[in-house]
């Protein structure tokens, strides 16, 4: 019998593959634990439209983070930081400070898990700070850190 996925199976198959395997397997295993359906000619084109709608939406989200990318390279953001001694900076400025910056000075919406630091800004002046928006996109924004 062939059956279609609809989840990864461990030595079988990943998830949308059309795999033939016994009768006994998909009857008993495969079909009662929702893991797969019968390859009928009707599944087969409800999961042919089902990859096509994935790889449409993946696309429009794919261009919508280039977007936000192409927005964010253009704009910057200015956080303030008390100063200790000699003008050096007192504490430093982590993700969420600067993620929190960028949602009242922008009003963007952008996780904190997102920003790729290292390790927190930790002087004054403007350091780029890199921006994970999609697997394939990495933005980036400029951030002042200034003496308040």
């Amino acid at each position: 019998m062939e059956v279609v996925l609809l989840e990864d199976v461990k030595a079988l198959g990943k998830k949308g593959q059309i795999v033939k395997v016994n009768d006994g397997y998909a009857r008993n295993f495969i079909l009662p634990k929702k893991l797969g359906i019968e390859a009928t000619p009707k599944n087969l084109n409800d999961l042919k439209l089902q990859k096509a709608n994935d790889a449409r939406i993946a696309a429009e989200q794919l261009e919508a983070a280039k977007e936000l990318a192409a927005k964010l390279a253009e704009s910057s953001i200015t956080l303030s930081m008390k100063a200790g001694e000699g003008g050096r900076a007192f504490g430093s400025v982590s993700g969420k400070e600067i993620a929190a910056a960028i949602e009242s000075q922008l009003g963007l919406d952008i996780d904190k898990k997102k920003l790729v630091l290292s390790e927190p800004l930790k002087t004054f002046g403007s350091h780029e700070v890199p921006i994970k928006l999609h697997k394939d996109v990495l933005g980036k924004l400029m951030v002042k850190v200034v003496e308040s």
